[in-house]
């Protein structure tokens, strides 16, 4: 399966890398109908490291764990080593624009795990997808365009 969402943000490229780079971000772009804790994560995240967190899918918490496999000037690539999903890549690039605004483009690629639970629920998160990176798009650009 492949998911992929872009938008532009009137920010520049180094400052939506940096924002993004922190472990706390995540949380900020987590909605609030789908609380996040993280358990263990450095506070900048750079390739090689790992992040653990959970997730709360109503009253089932997800537990998820992450490792950085890259990480540039471009953006990071973290794959779930941990979690709900047999298969979950996902590149965040950040792509500078002519105007100094930057294209952020979030590409997803993932494979449901054959389990009685956790096929479900992946399979709801998934379908979820629109509308969580639909808030991390409002939400996104209404911490980074601010004056």
């Amino acid at each position: 399966m492949i998911f992929e969402r872009r938008f532009e943000l009137r920010s520049p490229q180094a400052r939506v890398l940096q924002f993004h780079a922190r472990a706390a971000s995540l949380v900020a772009l987590t909605p609030p109908l789908m609380p996040m804790r993280l358990d263990a994560a450095p506070q900048v995240l750079q390739a090689g490291d790992t992040m653990s967190f959970h997730v709360w899918l109503g009253p089932l918490p997800v537990h998820w764990t992450a490792h950085i496999e890259h990480a540039g000037p471009d953006g990071f690539t973290d794959r779930q080593i941990a979690g709900p999903f047999a298969e979950w890549v996902h590149r965040h690039t950040f792509e500078p624009t002519s105007s100094g605004s930057t294209r952020v483009v979030d590409s997803i690629t993932a494979r449901l795990r054959r389990h009685v639970i956790w096929g479900p629920v992946g399979l709801m998160m998934w379908i979820g997808l629109p509308w969580l990176f639909a808030y991390r798009r409002w939400k996104t650009r209404r911490l980074l365009e601010r004056a």
